[in-house]
C-alpha cells in the first residue's frame, strides 16, 4: 500500500514537472519571438536613421553649394554690371548638360591655391560627382573635340530672320468709301481688214537705128487688193475680197491709139461659210467679174471689151476646205461646188456673140459645177507665190483660168512682180493658131505697200 502511494506520488510529481517544462519552453519561445521582432524593428529604425542622415547630409551639401554659387553669381553680376556686360553666363553649362568628363576639372581639383571663382567651383562640383558616381558620366572631353573637328567652322554670325507681326487692335473700323465706277462693256470685234497695193512703171527706149530694131514704149500698172473678213470664232465666217487692176502702155507702132490697156480687172469675191468640221465649211459663194475701161487692139479702132461688157456673176453652193500646211507657209481655201449658176451680161449688143451670147441678147444663164482655189505660198519673207484657179463646166463647155503672181520684195516699199495667166475657154470660137487657149504674161518693178 505504501508502495502504491509512492508510485502515485512519483507519477504526480512527473506530471507537474512536465507542465513546468512546457510552460518554461513556451515562455522561452515567446521571449525569443519578441526579441526577434524587436531586433527587426531596431534594424529598420537604424536604416531609416542612416537614410535620413544621408539625405540630410546631401541636402546640406546642396545648400552649401547653392550658397557658394549664389555668392559667386552675385559677384559676377556686380562685375558684369560695372563692366556693362549683359547676357547669360555660359560657365554653368557643364552642370546642366549631359555629364561629361573634363580634363580641366581634374586639373583644377589637383592644383594648389586655385582661385575661388565660378569655374573653380564648377570644376570641384564635377570632381565630386566623378568620384562618387562615375556611372553617371556619359561622355569625355576627347570625344567632344573629335566630333567638333568634323564640323564646319562658322566665320560669320548666323542671323535669323524674324517676322514681326504687328498687333492689330480690336477697335471697330469704319467701312471703306465705295466710289462708283462706270463699267464699259465693249462688244468683241470679229472683223479684220487688210490690203495690198502696188504701182509699177516701165520705160523702154529704142533708137531708130538700133541694129536689132524694136520700138520705144512706156507702161504703168496699178493694183489694189482689199479684204474685209468676219469670223465669230465659232461657226460662221464671211470673207469679202475686192481686186482692182489697171495697166496702160504706149506704143509708137500704134498710130490709132495713144494709150491702150495691158491689164484691166474688177473682181469681187464673197463667201458665207458655216463650219462643218475643223477645216470644212458649208459655203455659199458669189463671184462677180468685169473691167473698168474699153479694150483695144493695135491699129484697130474697134472696141473688144468695155465696162459691164462682159459681166459674169457666179453663184455656187458647196464646201470650202481650209489649207494650212508646210509649217503655215502654204495657206488658202479650195471651194468645191457641185451646183453653180452663172449669169452673163453684155451691155454692148455688138459684143454679145464675142462672149458666147446670141446676137441681140444681153444675158445668158448657165448651170453647172464650179471649183475655185485661192492659195498663197510664202517661200521666204521676200518671195511669195499667189495662185488662183477657176474652173466652171456645163454640158456645153468648160472655162478654166489659172492666175499666178510671183512677188519679189527688195525692201518694204520696192518689189518686182512676174505675172503668168493661162486661160482655156471652149465656149467661144477657136483661134487659128492657139485654139481655145489664151495666154497673158508680164513682169514689172515698182512701189508696193501692204497693211
Amino acid at each position: 500500500m505504501l508502495l502504491c502511494k509512492e508510485v502515485v506520488k512519483s507519477l504526480y510529481l512527473c506530471a507537474a514537472m512536465r507542465r513546468l517544462l512546457i510552460l518554461t519552453l513556451v515562455i522561452l519561445g515567446c521571449s525569443w519571438s519578441a526579441h526577434s521582432q524587436v531586433h527587426r524593428w531596431y534594424n529598420r529604425y537604424a536604416k531609416v536613421v542612416r537614410a535620413n542622415a544621408l539625405v540630410a547630409n546631401y541636402a546640406d551639401s546642396l545648400r552649401l553649394l547653392k550658397k557658394r554659387l549664389d555668392a559667386v553669381r552675385s559677384a559676377n553680376e556686380r562685375a558684369a554690371a560695372e563692366s556693362g556686360y549683359v547676357g547669360g553666363d555660359g560657365r554653368y553649362y557643364p552642370l546642366f548638360a549631359p555629364l561629361t568628363f573634363y580634363h580641366d576639372a581634374a586639373a583644377e581639383y589637383l592644383s594648389v591655391g586655385a582661385d575661388d571663382d565660378v569655374v573653380a567651383e564648377v570644376n570641384r562640383s564635377l570632381m565630386r560627382v566623378y568620384l562618387n558616381r562615375p556611372d553617371l558620366v556619359q561622355n569625355s572631353q576627347n570625344r567632344l573635340q573629335q566630333e567638333a573637328s568634323t564640323g564646319t567652322e562658322v566665320s560669320a554670325p548666323v542671323k535669323q530672320e524674324v517676322n514681326l507681326v504687328t498687333h492689330v487692335s480690336d477697335s471697330i473700323q469704319t467701312p471703306p468709301v465705295v466710289t462708283p465706277v462706270d463699267v464699259v462693256v465693249k462688244k468683241p470685234n470679229f472683223w479684220t481688214f487688210k490690203g495690198d497695193y502696188y504701182l509699177q512703171l516701165l520705160q523702154n527706149y529704142v533708137s531708130d537705128n538700133w541694129y536689132k530694131g524694136g520700138e520705144s514704149n512706156y507702161s504703168m500698172l496699178a493694183s489694189v487688193l482689199m479684204e474685209a473678213n468676219y469670223n465669230n470664232k465659232q461657226k460662221v465666217k464671211w470673207e469679202n475680197k475686192l481686186e482692182m487692176k489697171v495697166g496702160f502702155l504706149t506704143s509708137e507702132a500704134d498710130s490709132v491709139h495713144t494709150m491702150k490697156t495691158s491689164e484691166d480687172l474688177l473682181r469681187l469675191t464673197s463667201k458665207l461659210g458655216l463650219q462643218a468640221s475643223k477645216k470644212w465649211y458649208y459655203t455659199l459663194q458669189m463671184l462677180a467679174v468685169t473691167q473698168f475701161v474699153r479694150g483695144y487692139k493695135s491699129n484697130d479702132p474697134a472696141v473688144y471689151s468695155d465696162f459691164l461688157s462682159p459681166l459674169t456673176i457666179d453663184l455656187s453652193l458647196g464646201m470650202d476646205y481650209t489649207v494650212e500646211t508646210m509649217n503655215k507657209h502654204l495657206k488658202g481655201t479650195i471651194h468645191f461646188a457641185p451646183l453653180a449658176y452663172k449669169f452673163h451680161y453684155v451691155d454692148r449688143l455688138a459684143l454679145a456673140p464675142t462672149f458666147g451670147l446670141k446676137e441681140g441678147h444681153h444675158t445668158l444663164h448657165d448651170l453647172g459645177s464650179l471649183v475655185t482655189a485661192d492659195l498663197t505660198w510664202t517661200f521666204t519673207d521676200n518671195i511669195k507665190w499667189q495662185t488662183r484657179f477657176y474652173a466652171f463646166t456645163t454640158y456645153k463647155g468648160v472655162t478654166m483660168e489659172w492666175e499666178n503672181t510671183f512677188s519679189f520684195k527688195f525692201n518694204k516699199y520696192i518689189s518686182t512682180n512676174l505675172f503668168a495667166y493661162p486661160r482655156f475657154d471652149d465656149t467661144v470660137s477657136p483661134d487659128a493658131h492657139h485654139g481655145y487657149w489664151q495666154f497673158k504674161e508680164f513682169a514689172s518693178i515698182g512701189f508696193t505697200y501692204s497693211f
